[in-house]
Parts: structure tokens; sequence; C-alpha cells
């Protein structure tokens, strides 16, 4: 009420001060005028105007005038326009524990018509309440209207849209196993990782339509670690972790899940190990010579990452590009990261490739091993000349003379062979020195797979 009293004041301050600057003022200038321009005659128009006569004229034609502003502006006033409230939120009543509803939209846009005044008022109030009314309703399709509820008795509306077709299930509900998802695991330090994320209990419960509890195919915890107040090695708790249902698109499915949150402990470790650098040359250098030595500024670096994958990691080799050298030359590599190493305590090694005359040295009888041999399948030399072989060695004299046979491996992979038979087979080298060249002197030998 005191809203509307303060509307009526300011219009009738406005009004007042429209008659004082378009009519009485103008009337007052044209008066002074006038007499200013009569002279001696100034007394006569005085004495005239004050006449009785004259008076009743000139208020009747101020009223005139009045009325037809006042009129005017009522009109102006009084006339309908419009007003749209948009997206006006919508209230549902129904049974939530026992129902799931579809189709209702979340809002609806107003369309208010009256006066100025009405409008104004409507507008000003809080309550513009559209609610739809399922209590009575079962499952199954229904048409729904959509009620607006406002306290100004003069204005007319229209809720857009004013029909909503709703869908009502009956709620049904399963228990399913909750994993976690890290989110946002690169903000964290890399010689840091999640070793575990504790929590109470694995088992939750889904509610909803049937249809939608099929679609669910992995419940998710989901730890983001830009919510950590401390990712430092240790154990931090986590308060009020979300939980979210996915299909099989990982697309968010619409369930009740409960409880809808959880409290989870992070433990962040950092695991390290110190492997070597294996320095390993690509490509051959010139002809005549052989790498007497690698001289690296580094030959140790310590490794963070996954348990698991240092477990297995022990060195980490460095290609370096010999194709061709002739004579001594400074390489500066930047170290890789293996598959599961997150940090490495260096970033570069300079490595230094020492060349000198090439020597050669064979060394005889060297087993032949079998590797990847398939399930159910047993190999054999064909004959004694598949069962071992000599290896040619080329490199610098002093190194190749301290290779003993031990550190040489001769095998022949057998990952393509899958049935019983008899196959020939490429020969394989390696070596534990990777400044020499291993070449066996037979290149491939004939053996036998047959089954268990």
């Amino acid at each position: 009420m005191k809203k509307f009293l303060q509307t009526i004041r300011i219009i009738l301050k406005k009004f007042a001060r429209f008659i004082d600057k378009y009519i009485v003022v103008p009337m007052a200038k044209f008066v002074a005028y006038v007499m200013s321009k009569s002279g001696r005659s100034g007394r006569n128009f005085e004495n005239w105007l004050s006449k009785t006569n004259t008076l009743l004229f000139v208020s009747l034609i101020l009223a005139i005038a009045i009325f037809i502003v006042i009129d005017q502006k009522i009109i102006l006033f009084t006339s309908n326009s419009a007003e749209v409230l948009k997206n006006q939120p919508v209230k549902v009543i129904y049974n939530e524990e026992a129902y799931v509803i579809e189709g209702l939209p979340e809002t609806v846009d107003i369309t208010l018509i009256g006066s100025k005044t009405d409008l104004y008022i409507a507008k000003q109030s809080s309550a513009h309440n559209v609610t739809v009314d399922l209590s009575g309703l079962k499952p199954g399709t229904h048409k729904v209207s959509m009620d607006y509820v406002q306290n100004a008795g003069n204005i007319e509306y229209m809720v857009n849209p004013s029909v909503a077709t709703v869908v009502i299930y009956q709620k049904v509900s399963e228990t399913r196993t909750l994993s976690v998802d890290v989110l946002n695991q690169d903000s964290l330090d890399s010689k840091y990782v999640i070793d575990q994320v504790n929590y109470d209990t694995d088992k939750i419960v889904i509610k909803g339509a049937e249809q939608q509890l099929k679609k669910v195919v992995s419940v998710k915890a989901l730890v983001d670690i830009k919510n950590m107040i401390s990712t430092e090695v240790g154990t931090t708790k986590l308060q009020d972790v979300p939980l979210k249902a996915y299909d099989s698109d990982g697309n968010v499915v619409d369930v009740e899940i409960v409880p809808g949150k959880i409290d989870v402990d992070v433990v962040i470790a950092s695991p390290s190990k110190e492997v070597p650098l294996k320095i390993v040359p690509v490509g051959e250098v010139s002809f005549g010579q052989a790498i007497s030595a690698f001289n690296m500024s580094v030959t140790k670096v310590t490794v963070y990452g996954d348990a698991e994958a240092l477990e297995s990691l022990n060195s980490i080799p460095i290609e370096i590009d010999v194709n061709g050298l002739k004579s001594n030359k400074e390489y500066k590599v930047e170290i890789p990261k293996p598959v599961g190493v997150r940090s490495v305590s260096v970033a570069n090694v300079t490595v230094n490739v020492i060349l000198d005359a090439v020597s050669s040295r064979d060394v005889d009888n060297i087993t032949i091993d079998f590797k990847n041999v398939a399930d159910g399948l047993r190999p054999n030399a064909k004959d004694s000349s598949a069962a071992s072989v000599t290896v040619n060695l080329k490199g610098v004299k002093d190194v190749i003379n301290a290779i003993k046979a031990e550190d040489i491996s001769a095998y022949v992979d057998l990952k393509d062979y899958t049935e019983p038979g008899e196959y020939e087979v490429e020969v394989k080298i390696e070596g534990s020195d990777s400044k020499v060249q291993y070449t066996s002197k037979i290149k491939k030998v004939k053996i036998i797979l047959v089954k268990n």
C-alpha cells in the first residue's frame, strides 16, 4: 500500500510541475507583456481584469484547459499495457517418494496485461508462483495446465506454455556398486600420485523410473583434486563429494542417488626409484670407426610415478643418432619419461661420443633361447646347428675383448607361430654393451613346434 501511495504522490507532483511550467508561467508572462505594452491603458486593463464577468470567463477557460490535460493524462495512465516475466519457476505438487515425473518445464514465461498502475503493483509483488498439482494423478500420461497465482485482481495473464504433457512413472530403486573418478590429477605436483581413495561404503541406492535405472552402468564419486586443501604427501579428507550416475556413453543419467554425497580420504604418495641411463646408438658410425665410450653428464636419475611402473623399470634408454658419424661429438638430449613415470629429477643429459678404430671378434657357442612360445606348444631345434650360434662382435678392441659369452643373448621370437609344425625363424642377438655391434653368423634356424 505504501508503494501505491508513493506512486500516486509522484504522479501528482509531476502533474503540478506540468501545470506550473506550461500554464501558470506562460500566462503570467503574457499578462506582464500586455501590461508593459499598454502603457497608460494598463490600469484600464487591470480594472477590466478585476471585473466579475472577466474572472468568470478566464476561470472557465482555465478549467476547460485543465480538464483536457487531466483527461489526456488519465487516458494515458489507464490504457492497458503488457509486461513479460521470463523464466518463472514452476512448482510441482506430487508424491516424490512414490513417483517420478517427466515432461514438465522447469520455467515458464508469464505475460501480464493491465493498467500501468496495476502492472507496477503486480511487478513489485514477490509472489509469481506457477504451480502444477499432480497429487491426484496416477502413473501414466496426463495433460496439465499451469496455474499462475497473483495478488493483483485487475491483472489478466497468459502463461507460456500454458499446458504440458506430463508422464508419471512409479519410482523404483536398485543397489549399485560405487567407484571413484579422480578429476584434475594434472594439477597435482608431478612427483606425487594418488595412492588410494578410501570411503566408508561402496554400496549406494539409485531411485527413479525403471527405464532410467536400466541406462545406468556406473555410479561414481567425483573426487576433484582442486577441492583439496592440502596436496602434500599424506591423507586429506574431502567432505560432501558428489555422486553421479552414467550411461554406457559417459552421459549423466538423471536419477536420485542415496546418499547423494559422501566423505572420502585421499592418500597422496610419492613413489620414487633411482635408475641408470642407458645410451642406445641409432645407426652405424662411419666405416672403420667404432664407439669407444659414452661420457655422460649424469649416469643415474631419480624417477617418480606409479609404484607398479617403477617396480619393472630398470633403466631409461636414451637414443642418439650416430649414423655416418666420423669424429667425436657432443649431444644434448632430453631424458624421456617412460610409461607410468610422471617426473624425472634431471630433464637433460649431455653425452660425449668418443670414436676409435674398429676391431672384430667372434664368440662361439651362444645358446639359442626361445621367447613368446604359445600355450600348449613346445619348441625344439631341428638339429644341433640350430641349438647355438657364433656371434661376431664389432667395436673398439678394448671394449669387445672385455665381453664374455654370458653378456650375449641369442634367441628366436615365436609370438607369430601358434600352430605345431616346422618353421625357419630369424635369430636375434642382444648384448649388454650398446657400444658394440652384435651379428649372428647364422641368420635363420629351423625349429619344430610340437604339442605338449
